[in-house]
């Protein structure tokens, strides 16, 4: 869970201090301060419970035993598909030093034009279901867009834009929705879009436990890690974000780079709602379509510190606490407790690794130093 290219200067320096120490001795070091953090949150949400009169360890057996078995298990991976979608947008971002905050906005606008679109298709079932991800694609990319034009025309901050659209997309929605993508025929109050063919209708992995929209995430999250530490694109992306002005020394237009790092973020939030739309719900609707993934995905980025294998783990262990709540409520236990957690985690990983991290950057400049030292001596 390395950050090798985090930012020296804007929003997110002081929450993506980059390493100056070997890639394989931070990652072990950033492994073991996120488990002590883990344990450190584990701590205080004891307290916190203990506080209100509730039993922790009661609380924490029922959320080892009810997570620990199969069907849990999978409906830990199945909650945990939308967060890794939601968290490898927001880390796209966080390479570029970009802070998007509209991942919410752009994965409803494209889960309605998906499902709208893939309602009218009559295509074969791989076919359809690819070309269903490329307008769900496209249209997260095209909302993605307007803040990137104000970023780089405007030059206003993609954490106000962002912000702001996703109140923009909200009535942008409604008012397709209403106007020309509703469909009354079932007569119910859970009115939706047009219901997608079989043929559009991702297959599940497990029956009516584990979509294989799971599958497609891990794909994902490979082909981020090809990106972004693997091709020259991603070197441009992380040497533009880590120090702008250098990079163009070298000819990388951070404006160009500001573009397309907010249309790939874009883009790939265009798939958080795609396990609702062609794994569950097949179609789109206001009370069908989950709206809470956007800001969970921000959580699960910074948890993971934007690595492939932090945000898979950190997206697992947020659906593993997640599928427990229902059983937290039947004992008792306010499942609530889920999100405090949840929380409390986050900012403790990202307080004691930012710790862990400053203190071996002081250490490898004092070893640099005393070096230094020494060969000019000798």
């Amino acid at each position: 869970m390395t950050t090798d290219a985090a930012p020296t200067g804007g929003p997110l320096a002081k929450i993506l201090t980059p390493s100056r120490a070997s890639g394989l001795r931070t990652s072990a070091t950033t492994l073991a301060s996120s488990l002590l953090a883990v344990l450190i949150a584990l701590t205080i949400s004891a307290a916190l419970l203990a506080l209100t009169g509730k039993n922790p360890i009661d609380a924490y057996s029922t959320i080892i035993q009810t997570g620990a078995s199969a069907n849990k298990l999978l409906e830990m991976m199945r909650r945990a598909t939308p967060l890794i979608f939601s968290a490898v947008a927001v880390a796209v971002g966080f390479k570029m030093n970009i802070f998007n905050i509209g991942v919410q906005g752009q994965y409803l606008f494209a889960a309605l034009i998906a499902a709208e679109a893939g309602s009218h298709l009559g295509l074969p079932l791989p076919i359809h279901i690819a070309v269903i991800m490329i307008v769900a694609v496209v249209a997260g990319a095209a909302w993605a867009s307007i803040a990137a034009y104000l970023k780089v025309s405007k030059n206003v901050h993609e954490v106000i834009s962002t912000i702001m659209l996703n109140y923009v997309a909200l009535s942008v929605i409604q008012w397709l929705f209403e106007n020309f993508f509703r469909d009354d025929r079932d007569g119910g109050l859970n009115v939706k879009t047009t219901l997608l063919p079989d043929s559009a209708r991702m297959p599940d992995i497990v029956d009516g436990r584990l979509n294989g929209m799971f599958i497609v995430a891990l794909i994902v999250v490979a082909i981020f890690w090809l990106v972004v530490y693997k091709s020259t694109f991603g070197f441009k992306l992380r040497a533009s974000g880590f120090n702008a002005t250098a990079a163009s020394t070298a000819g990388i237009s951070a404006r160009k780079m500001t573009v397309i790092a907010l249309l790939i973020s874009g883009g790939v939030s265009g798939f958080v709602a795609l396990q609702s739309v062609m794994g569950e719900a097949f179609a789109y609707g206001p009370n069908a379509t989950p709206t809470e993934f956007g800001f969970a995905g921000i959580a699960v980025a910074l948890l993971g510190r934007n690595h492939p294998i932090g945000i898979v783990v950190s997206a697992l262990l947020f659906g593993f606490l997640d599928s427990t709540s229902a059983e937290l409520q039947l004992a008792l236990v306010p499942n609530s407790i889920v999100k405090v957690i949840q929380a409390i985690i986050v900012l403790t990983v990202v307080i004691v690794n930012e710790a862990t991290i400053r203190r071996m950057n002081i250490r490898t400049a004092e070893r640099a130093r005393a070096e230094l030292a020494a060969g000019g001596a000798s």
